[in-house]
């Protein structure tokens, strides 16, 4: 290999690909999403995981922030962004126009107790807020509805996502929760 070959070659060798002049990593290190495929590929049909972290009493590893008499706010176990929350009901329902007047009320008040936590803890620049009713319209969990709510900054579409397919989230999710739950707390008084 002459030193024109070797200077030509990628600094990074193995899994990893050029775009654009950017290097981009070919494995993404994501081991909490091993239980998830082990299921799929065993063709187990997964239990509701909204029914079922509600019911455990552990909020911090269950990342539930708060539980009200009808909905609870849980941090998204696959974020879009930092601080991406669910708002969702304790009942277990796929259709919004099922959800009782208590149930909407609630839903709102946390949503907007949600909003205030995110703006002191996190600082967004925005929002996105909104319920993805039904498979077609992007529910991932459809059986059991729930509200997102995604923090959105200034230029958080980088070229990771754009380029390498990949979103980048520079917190845990355990060390965002910790900041979100006493804001929360606070909040709530």
């Amino acid at each position: 290999m002459t030193e024109k070959d070797k200077s030509e070659k990628p600094p990074f060798e193995g899994d990893q690909r050029q775009t654009s002049g950017h290097i981009i990593p070919g494995r993404l290190w994501a081991p909490w999403r091993m239980k998830y495929i082990q299921a799929a590929a065993a063709g187990e049909e997964p239990d509701c995981f909204l029914c079922e972290y509600q019911q455990m009493e552990d909020n911090e590893n269950n990342l539930i922030l708060h539980r009200g008499k009808t909905c609870f706010v849980i941090m998204n176990l696959y974020p879009y962004n930092n601080g991406h929350l669910m708002v969702a009901p304790c009942r277990h329902i796929d259709k919004y126009s099922e959800l009782t007047t208590e149930e909407i009320a609630e839903a709102g008040e946390l949503t907007k107790l949600s909003l205030r936590a995110l703006h002191e803890t996190m600082h967004p620049h925005g929002y996105n807020v909104g319920w993805n009713l039904g498979r077609v319209a992007g529910a991932g969990v459809e059986e059991h509805i729930h509200q997102h709510i995604v923090p959105r900054w200034d230029g958080d579409t980088n070229f990771m996502p754009v380029i390498g397919n990949t979103k980048v989230i520079s917190e845990s999710l355990h060390e965002g929760y910790r900041r979100l739950r006493s804001s929360f707390a606070r909040k709530k008084k």
